[in-house]
């Protein structure tokens, strides 16, 4: 494929992701909402399906916390929590698959806000091809749901 044929193939690739990402081993929204309008709708998106936030990390408050501690003064993030959950269903079903994909359980959802940027991204870890494709396929729908896509 010549120069200009690939350009145009990248091109045309990367504007039909619009506004998502897929990073290696990530997926990734970005939006204009407020921080407090994405989480709100994740907490959202994740309990209207039935399911139960485990735990929520407030990754951001902990490393600015620590900044000082560790010896670093960047900023990493204005804002950024770790959403954990579960599906009892969906879980089941890829362990009994394969009961190694016990290592990708729970499954976590992140948003965060840069500093100095005015959007959020809200994002989670892209699966393995085979039978975790429905995980991803439902972290992907709760991701697009609390940015409302």
């Amino acid at each position: 494929m010549n120069f200009f044929a690939a350009t145009v193939a990248a091109t045309a690739t990367a504007l039909t992701l619009g506004a998502s990402a897929q990073a290696e081993g990530m997926v990734s929204y970005k939006t204009t909402l407020s921080f407090d309008d994405v989480t709100f709708g994740l907490e959202s998106a994740i309990t209207d399906r039935g399911l139960v936030v485990d735990h929520i990390s407030h990754v951001g408050d902990m490393l600015e916390r620590t900044r000082a501690d560790v010896g670093s003064d960047v900023v990493l993030f204005e804002k950024a929590d770790v959403y954990s959950f579960c599906s009892a269903q969906l879980s089941r079903q890829v362990m009994e698959a394969d009961p190694m994909n016990i290592m990708f359980c729970p499954y976590d959802i992140f948003v965060a806000q840069i500093p100095g940027e005015e959007e959020i991204t809200i994002g989670f870890r892209a699966f393995p091809e085979g039978e975790m494709q429905v995980i991803q396929e439902l972290l992907d729908g709760i991701a697009r749901e609390a940015i409302e896509e």
